[in-house]
């Protein structure tokens, strides 16, 4: 035997006693022990830490890295003598029984250990271990493989004829079916056909999922700051046996494999066969910027101001400072309600308006500041789809509402979406989830199959005013304040939440916004404004993944003046046939809206002053879809003038107070039940 060989199993002994690998082994045999069945294959999976192996001996820790499939034979050797020796399983006949899996806790972090998806070219010729990184595109339905088969040789007078488990076929990573079980195998003793002995075939888990760099989203925004070209391919992962169903659609993932080159018919496909899963979660940053910090300390004395100079200088790079100010506001509020949490606080947004150019530029723009801003293209499915995946199985496809998790995806124009697609989308703003259905018969599956996809992000939209008034009859008689917007099923306005009129209509554009256009148009580069290098996007992007990470929490007043208008409203919106007009979700949007507002000041309490916003703004929304109510605010509630000087700030805090004073009293008056403090003063 080669010393050299002989030197790496006693490392190897070594290593699983000192880190107690030798011990489980050990209870993993005893499992099959007590079966006292008979195999055709064991499997064992064994962790291995590549920095403590190297420091033991690093010829071995160089072998593990870069000859696994070589490594896992030293240690199949190593626990085949292990359980002969300590009589671990009786059933146990020979070496070639043992399937060892070796699984890696991490990889050296150097350059030669990273496969890129996107690097070019795919190093998938080298059967070693790398670590890779993407996102989950497409998910295949779990099937069976063949882990392990025994074969037995058709001459009679073979030894290896009967009750031998000399000839066994173990599957190795990149390998397909045909590679284990086939029919034209041969005696390695008489070169006589083999046969196979189906009650000693061993079945495992698999699973195909395709991953793609996580720059695709970068592509998918539909504009971006950085202009970088790159190129863009999915490869096909192997998840098996306890891998299987390790990874959810969507999610962003660090993966360790071997890469493997697949041959079906003519084609070759480069995969990699998955050894272990990390769900990847980059941290935000954990700063803002000095100039917002010194804002912040500016506008220090009261609740309100903070917020309003953010959302007055917000892109300014696409809209003139002062401009579309509520509508700011909103995707502001929308941004820092993003994250990945089941059950997290969304908050969507449905625009009404005229100047689809205009808002269409200033929603791509605020897309870019998340990791995850997703503009749905026309062509493809909001939500996940099922298809035939190259191997003629069921794969669910990801789509933009998936992608853009703990994002925003926007949609665009909603009247240009037919009724399915709008009740669709109707569902998934209520649930928060869409079901896959996989028909068997078509993917070859005995039974069909229903698969539940979990959708957390949050959707905008807008409604072309002037398209939607010449496809339909507009109704009359309306309320005070309230809008045409028959256009869209009344539950799918609802299900959104906000439903905001932006302030300058088309036929009378401000100025500032004309000659912004005008100027972007000339020389598309150019700073208009001096906000603009004050607070650059790259600090708005900053700010916004910091903020949103902040965990804030409702205080008592917040929650009673909350909770005061919640139940005043239904009292007052209300008809004799339908009942109360306000929807069950009003509360939760509220509560969301102050959180968002709160979150926007880098409070980590909720106070009334945030309340009054989210109130502001939800009984905006709601008199555009009913009309006015007894509380009666203001067409544009939370920016009633222009925001040009120190003066103009203290005159909206004054208002904000007035409609502060103005809520308790609604409160008192249409639901008496709730107690609130109220400073007479």
């Amino acid at each position: 035997m080669d010393p050299e060989i002989q030197k790496m199993r006693e490392v190897i002994l070594v290593y699983l006693d000192r880190t107690g690998g030798l011990q489980k082994f050990v209870h993993d045999c005893k499992k099959y022990n007590d079966s006292k069945q008979s195999y055709a294959v064991y499997r064992f999976i064994i962790s291995i830490n590549p920095s403590d192996i190297a420091e033991l001996d690093a010829t071995l820790g160089n072998y593990i890295l870069h000859n696994p499939l070589q490594a896992a034979q030293i240690f199949q050797s190593v626990c085949f003598v292990a359980i002969k020796t300590l009589s671990l399983i009786e059933q146990l006949q020979t070496e070639a029984q043992l399937s060892i899996l070796l699984k890696p806790t991490h990889l050296p972090p150097l350059p030669s250990y990273v496969l890129s998806l996107s690097a070019y070219p795919f190093n998938y010729t080298s059967p070693r271990f790398y670590m890779s990184e993407g996102i989950v595109t497409a998910m295949g339905t779990v099937t069976k493989y063949t882990q392990g088969a025994r074969f037995l040789c058709t001459e009679e007078t073979c030894p290896f004829s009967e009750g031998s488990f000399r000839c066994i076929r173990v599957h190795c990573p990149g390998a397909t079916e045909s590679a284990t079980v086939r029919t034209d195998f041969v005696c390695s003793l008489c070169s006589s056909p083999l046969q196979e002995d189906m009650k000693f075939r061993v079945l495992g888990d698999k699973q195909i999922i395709e991953m793609i760099d996580a720059k695709i989203l970068n592509a998918l925004k539909g504009y971006s700051i950085d202009k970088s070209h790159f190129r863009i391919q999915a490869f096909t992962l192997f998840l098996r046996d306890e891998l299987a169903n390790k990874m959810t659609i969507g999610n962003h993932y660090r993966i360790i494999g071997i890469p493997a080159c697949v041959q079906n018919g003519l084609q070759a496909t480069a995969c990699i066969e998955v050894t272990s899963v990390q769900l990847y979660k980059p941290n935000g940053p954990s700063f803002v910027s000095d100039s917002f910090k010194y804002l912040l300390s500016l506008t220090s004395s009261s609740c309100w101001r903070f917020t309003a100079v953010l959302a007055n200088i917000f892109a300014s790079q696409v809209v003139p400072p002062g401009t579309y100010n509520t509508l700011k506001l909103a995707i502001l509020l929308s941004l820092v309600q993003t994250c990945e949490k089941e059950n997290a606080d969304y908050l969507d947004l449905l625009i009404m308006t005229n100047d689809t150019l205009v808002i269409d530029r200033l929603l791509n723009y605020s897309l870019c500041l998340l990791p995850r801003g997703i503009r749905h293209p026309p062509a493809s499915d909001i939500f996940p789809s099922v298809s035939k995946d190259k191997h003629g199985s069921a794969s669910i496809q990801a789509s933009s509402a998936v992608l853009a998790k703990g994002g925003i995806c926007y949609i665009g124009d909603l009247s240009s979406y037919k009724k399915d697609k709008l009740e669709l989308l109707q569902s998934v703003l209520e649930s928060r989830t869409t079901t896959v259905f996989i028909p068997g018969k078509k993917y070859g599956e005995e039974a069909d199959q229903q698969v539940t996809v979990s959708v957390q992000t949050n959707f905008w939209s807008f409604v072309d005013v002037d398209s939607s008034s010449k496809k339909h009859i507009q109704k009359e008689n309306f309320l005070i304040g309230q809008m045409d917007v028959s256009l869209i099923p009344v539950n799918l306005v609802d299900g959104f939440g906000l439903l905001i009129y932006n302030e300058f209509p088309s036929c009378r554009l401000s100025s500032p916004v004309v000659h912004h256009i005008l100027k972007k148009a000339i020389n598309p580069e150019a700073m208009l404004y001096k906000v603009s290098q004050q607070f650059r996007t790259q600090d708005y992007e900053e700010f916004i993944l910091f903020a949103r990470n902040l965990h804030v929490e409702l205080s008592s007043e917040a929650e009673s003046l909350i909770q005061g208008y919640y139940l005043a409203s239904r009292r007052v919106r209300r008809d004799a046939i339908h009942g109360s007009t306000l929807s069950a979700s009003a509360l939760k949007i509220l509560i969301s809206l102050a959180k968002a507002h709160a979150k926007l000041n880098l409070r980590q309490t909720v106070l009334e002053e945030d309340a009054v916003i989210a109130v502001l703004l939800l009984e905006s929304s709601l008199t555009i879809k009913h009309g006015t109510s007894a509380l009666c605010v203001a067409p544009n509630p939370v920016f009633p003038f222009d925001l040009s000087d120190e003066n103009s700030l203290q005159q909206r805090d004054i208002y904000l107070m007035q409609c502060h004073h103005q809520l308790l009293k609604f409160i008192a008056a249409y639901s008496p039940g709730i107690h609130i403090n109220t400073n007479e003063e």
